[in-house]
């Protein structure tokens, strides 16, 4: 299975002050950074909620790209289905069929944007009722009624269907039950935050329970998490600990979405963080909990050599895309792209020829 890489795509320049940047977008940043992606080798970018609409900042990129792709976070229930499916296929075509949707449930309701669904099981059984619906009009060629609980459709229809056929790739990630449920059902990559190996080999596993028992095959796998470079253990652990403590100082947490509590990833994160600071060879925990959990920020530190052979033991447990974003987010790139991108992709590269090479032989 061939590696995939995702960066991350901002609006404005994360290391900037806070001041200066609030409210705005800045589209020299936003273009240098998507062609950094680019130039770096990465597959996609995954362009978030919270800092501009992903829709308009992936058109906006595109246009100045030639293959870098886009993963869109999308969160399921707010707009309704078929319009969304209508606009993500439009994007698709404006974009030459480089777009992922990446649907984000979300730990607790947003009543800040009329989400007042509380039950956190019955917001993952909604999105799988979205995400049907979302694909019935991405294929139906004629209109069709859709009676769910959540969702009652008369009619459905989008004349526009997707470049990328049958389906816009679609990927989702959570920790509880109805996550893997859904993901088993309408994903086909399932993202999961950076955990110790033996922790994201259980969840593997789990996830391909779900799927054998949904009589489907399980999606492929996405990881999160950091990269923290240095050109030598010693460097890369003092830059490790710089980080974590500016975190400490500068970061501010939204005190909206603080006052709802953790999600299951969270709640994972800080109670991997209880073990250690440092897990297996190189995971960090200390930049998760430096901001109280709830993001991707779990990160691997080490030398290029040390991040290059965590990430393919990953590999090796069956991760196959990396969700890799650094803390100076331009600049990390561009190293990504020198250090770790070509020399993952080779040994991956030499990896499934050997498991070829291997089935031959038992095949004779």
């Amino acid at each position: 299975m061939p590696v995939e890489f995702v960066g991350g795509l901002f609006p404005r320049n994360q290391l900037a002050p806070v001041a200066a940047n609030r409210g705005k977008i800045d589209l020299e940043y936003l273009r240098d950074l998507a062609r950094a992606h680019e130039q770096a080798d990465f597959d996609r970018v995954l362009i978030a909620n919270g800092g501009g609409d992903p829709l308009f900042l992936a058109a906006y990129a595109a246009a100045h790209t030639e293959k870098l792709g886009f993963m869109l976070a999308h969160r399921p229930g707010l707009v309704p289905p078929t319009l969304a499916a209508r606009t993500f296929a439009t994007l698709d075509h404006t974009t030459g069929g480089r777009i992922r949707l990446h649907t984000v449930t979300g730990h607790a309701p947003e009543p800040e944007h009329g989400e007042h669904l509380v039950d956190k099981a019955a917001r993952y059984e909604r999105a799988g009722e979205y995400l049907e619906i979302v694909k019935r009009t991405w294929t139906s060629e004629q209109p069709f009624d859709f009676d769910g609980k959540y969702f009652q459709i008369k009619g459905g229809f989008s004349p526009i269907k997707p470049v990328q056929q049958p389906y816009i790739p679609i990927s989702l990630g959570g920790s509880s039950d109805g996550a893997y449920e859904v993901a088993v059902q309408h994903t086909d990559l399932y993202a999961l935050w950076a955990e110790p190996l033996q922790d994201i080999d259980a969840r593997i596993n789990k996830l391909k329970a779900y799927a054998s028992k949904a009589g489907v095959a399980a999606p492929r796998v996405s990881m999160s998490v950091r990269l923290i470079i240095g050109a030598t253990e010693a460097l890369a652990w003092e830059k490790a600990n710089h980080i974590v403590a500016s975190l400490k100082q500068h970061y501010q947490p939204n005190p909206f979405t603080s006052a709802r509590g953790n999600s299951g990833g969270a709640e994972r994160q800080l109670a991997i963080a209880q073990k250690g600071d440092v897990h297996d060879k190189a995971l960090f925990m200390a930049t998760s909990t430096a901001i109280g959990g709830g993001t991707d920020s779990t990160s691997l530190v080490g030398t290029p050599d040390t991040i290059i052979e965590s990430l393919l033991a990953y590999y090796d447990l069956g991760v196959t895309t990396f969700l890799n974003r650094g803390y100076d987010p331009l600049y990390d790139a561009i190293d990504y792209g020198r250090y770790i991108i070509p020399a993952v992709r080779e040994e991956v590269r030499k990896r499934e020829a050997a498991k070829q090479a291997a089935a031959k032989v038992v095949g004779l």
